[in-house]
């Protein structure tokens, strides 16, 4: 089992060391209780299109500050960043699940948010992939990737929890909300989703986290508060519910 936690927080707009000084605190509440703590997208400067000033290579000071948060608190940390990755020509929005022993696992949003930009300044990942954390195999997504639900089906039959840490804006909540439980309910697995909350270049975060059952039933959740959430993830609840309700079996492969 994994017990996980997420924090909701309103970003300091492009100012890293201000957000990791916000942060600590809310860290160090969330890990009392947790093995894995999920930050939002883009954590430390907000959903920012300054990626040629913002990104930070692997030793740079937002990995560093995930990696002692980690080791401090002997918690596995979630977030993504802005990064400079020797595998692109052009940053990457990166998700990093960070283990307590400073390793890295990453993985880089697969559809920048073209509406917004980002596609114009963020290079697009390979794919979906499963981390491993405790015996739960973790599928890490980003914001945008929450519409396109063939990518979560490519990693179905490996993941235990979804992970999709984001900067929904307010005003589109009701898709965040759907979305996420959708994507429980088709998958039979665990949906985490971690939103900002406050203002951020011009627009309004409501938070609105959620963790959602394998059966799309709302077992955290968060409102616009500064807030962290909890659940206890059981990949044998996951196991079980597709066995009760073998739906998995019956898709037609992708064509």
């Amino acid at each position: 089992m994994l017990r996980i936690a997420g924090v909701q927080h309103n970003i300091i707009w492009e100012d890293p060391s201000s957000n990791f000084d916000r942060l600590r605190p809310l860290i160090a509440e969330a890990a009392a209780d947790a093995d894995l703590v999920i930050l939002s997208e883009m954590f430390a400067t907000g959903f920012s299109m300054q990626a040629s000033r913002l990104s930070e290579p692997a030793d740079g000071p937002t990995e560093a500050f995930l990696r002692s948060q980690a080791a401090e608190h002997g918690v596995r940390l979630a977030a993504s960043r802005p990064a400079l990755d020797p595998g692109f020509d052009r940053p990457v929005n990166q998700f990093m699940l960070v283990a307590p022993d400073g390793s890295v696992q990453r993985y880089a949003k697969n559809h920048p948010f073209s509406f917004a930009g980002e596609d114009q300044y963020y290079d697009a990942g390979p794919g979906p992939t499963t981390f491993e954390a405790s015996g739960v195999g973790v599928a890490p997504f980003i914001c945008y990737d929450l519409r396109f639900a063939t990518e979560f089906w490519d990693v179905a039959e490996h993941t235990d929890l979804y992970v999709v840490v984001a900067n929904w804006p307010e005003a589109r909540r009701e898709h965040w909300l759907a979305l996420l439980m959708a994507r429980a309910i088709e998958n039979q697995a665990y949906v985490v989703g971690i939103n900002r909350v406050g203002d951020g270049d011009g627009l309004r975060y409501s938070g609105d986290s959620r963790i959602f059952s394998p059966l799309g039933e709302t077992i955290a959740a968060a409102g616009s508060d500064e807030e962290i959430l909890r659940a206890t993830i059981d990949p044998s609840v996951v196991a079980e519910t597709r066995t009760t309700f073998p739906f998995l079996a019956d898709r037609s492969p992708r064509r």
